[in-house]
């Protein structure tokens, strides 16, 4: 294996590393791990709310680590959720938190939005948006 290839993948890790400090000042938090539930559970929560072709579009903008946790366990051409509303998006997030009854997972929503916004480029922001339900969007900044 070349020594470019590994560095492909050193600066993968370093970038998914970055991003999880970014939400953990996001979220006042210390723990990675907590940061990178939050990633998880809210990128999942949204890209099942989202159609095929809006969801691959997202899913190019994450960079190469964050693309894969994004993708991890989704079934393209499978019907995504049908109930649509921001109680049932929060409790999805809410399950990832099971063991820490403190998280609000609106908290958690609002700043993973906050931080997608500064990420991808405004269009995608506005293509998502405008496929969510308003509650949802609400959501966004």
């Amino acid at each position: 294996m070349s020594v470019a290839t590994v560095d492909v993948f050193d600066t993968a890790v370093q970038k998914a590393n970055r991003w999880l400090k970014e939400i953990m000042e996001e979220l006042h938090w210390e723990d990675k791990h907590k940061a990178y539930l939050a990633l998880r559970a809210t990128l999942h929560t949204l890209r099942d709310r989202l159609t095929t072709e809006e969801a691959v579009h997202l899913g190019a903008q994450l960079p190469l680590v964050i693309r894969g946790l994004y993708f991890e366990g989704w079934k393209p051409g499978v019907k995504g959720e049908k109930k649509r509303d921001k109680e049932e998006f929060l409790s999805k997030i809410d399950e990832s938190f099971s063991a820490d009854p403190d998280i609000d997972p609106e908290e958690v929503a609002r700043a993973i939005f906050r931080f997608l916004s500064r990420k991808i480029s405004e269009g995608e922001v506005e293509d998502i948006k405008s496929i969510l339900p308003d509650e949802l969007r609400g959501l966004w900044p």
